[in-house]
């Protein structure tokens, strides 16, 4: 699952201490809610309804759930005369807050064929109209209040506006026919740069301060010293990849963590995910449908115990998410937005002081605090002005559905 979160203290996120007027939030709210029907607009209403594997979940019905939040938590406590489009789509679309009251179990979402992809977009435009009624002529600490609230539901519905690609693509992966989302599309391009960030012994502020939204996971910033290390300025490619596995990199078990091991075999890895041999080479399932690969592209859909596999196979490490930081902060990492998320060899812990809020918007990221790995960086599929030097992802380290690679780091302690 991709990162879901919400505001310390009064709300799960923070946010400049002067916040827009009504007319920018207007403009704000409207464009990424466009985003997200953009998105959706290339795909019918039988692709809306497809939910491929339990951690996927239907275009329809994010679209639904991202609109059930701002019911949730901003219409329902903040405009009184609103009224529930159904009060019937708070069970169907809540996801995981369950101080918000039950909800439907997620691997079934694809069973939930009304409301239909048609009724949601009507939906949708209900709760677009109450949010704007809500904005207009607010002043003062309840423009500041309502500005909070809105902040987060936008980054939560771009958040989810990522995973309409990694889902669909997941989806249409599985067709035998191999459906393109988008027979134009290409991949982003990539620096060239080679050379490493070299990050002597020291102190490093890591984390979220100052101005700008984050969410509650980003925070405390707090001092962390990291040892001598040298972090790649370049992501792992394809061709590299390539170099692993004809190197017997799926078949040496000393190469992996026995989980890994383990999650290879039982799964059948033998290379990325979305990877086949066709007409005698390797191709891969992308947006744009089933492509050759190309050698110099970053590698993409791997999981994180392939990641540890391959660097072990270097004889290098991946880095930590603090000098993830640290290096991305000297900007001479090329390629660390807008690519690939990359997996680092940090669990996905809170950072001293953390406290998550009371209530359900504290469900956002701190019960998901065991058992995942962070990312860092943004990916092809994140939208505009959703990447910042201090987000952190987290994953599972079996999930290879994301978007999701490496760079690789020495370890000079």
């Amino acid at each position: 699952m991709l990162i879901e979160a919400e505001m310390p203290d009064a709300a799960p996120a923070t946010l400049s201490a002067q916040p827009a007027g009504p007319a920018e939030l207007i403009r704000r709210f409207r464009e990424v809610r466009g985003e997200t029907e953009r998105r959706a607009a290339p795909l019918s209403a039988e692709d809306q309804q497809v939910q491929s594997m339990p951690d996927a979940s239907p275009t329809k019905w994010h679209r639904a759930h991202t609109s059930w939040f701002f019911e949730q938590f901003l219409l329902g406590p903040r405009l009184p005369e609103y009224r529930t489009y159904d009060e019937r789509f708070a069970f169907l679309f809540n996801s995981y807050y369950v101080a918000a009251g039950p909800r439907h179990a997620r691997f079934q979402r694809g069973m939930v064929t009304r409301p239909t992809a048609e009724e949601v977009g009507r939906y949708r435009a209900h709760v677009d109209a109450a949010v704007i009624r809500c904005l207009e002529g607010l002043s003062g600490a309840d423009l500041a209040g309502v500005a909070a609230l809105l902040e987060v539901g936008l980054n939560h519905e771009q958040q989810h506006q990522e995973l309409m690609l990694t889902d669909i693509l997941h989806a249409f992966s599985q067709n035998p026919t191999l459906p393109a989302y988008d027979p134009a599309w290409r991949p982003p391009a990539r620096s060239r740069a080679d050379g490493e960030v070299v990050l002597p012994r020291g102190i490093h502020r890591i984390g979220h301060e100052g101005d700008g939204f984050s969410f509650d996971n980003e925070s405390p910033a707090h001092d962390a010293l990291i040892q001598p290390v040298r972090v790649s300025r370049r992501l792992v490619t394809n061709r590299d990849w390539l170099g692993f596995m004809e190197d017997g990199g799926y078949r040496r078990p000393e190469l992996w963590l026995m989980d890994g091991w383990s999650a290879a075999q039982n799964e059948g890895w033998e290379a990325p995910g979305y990877w086949r041999q066709e007409s005698g080479g390797w191709h891969a399932m992308t947006l744009g449908g089933l492509r050759p690969i190309d050698p110099e592209q970053p590698v993409c859909h791997v999981s994180h115990y392939e990641a540890d596999a391959f660097a072990r196979w270097s004889g290098k490490v991946l880095p930590s998410e603090f000098e993830w930081e640290a290096a991305a902060r000297s900007g001479e990492l090329d390629d660390a937005y807008g690519s690939v998320w990359q997996w680092t060899r940090s669990a996905y812990l809170p950072y001293p002081g953390y406290r998550p809020v009371e209530g359900a918007l504290g469900e956002y990221n701190g019960k998901f605090m065991s058992n995942q790995m962070v990312l860092r960086g943004s990916s092809l599929a994140t939208p505009s002005g959703h990447s910042r030097v201090t987000y952190r992802n987290f994953f599972y380290p079996g999930q290879r559905w994301q978007f999701t690679g490496l760079r690789l780091a020495d370890d000079l302690a």
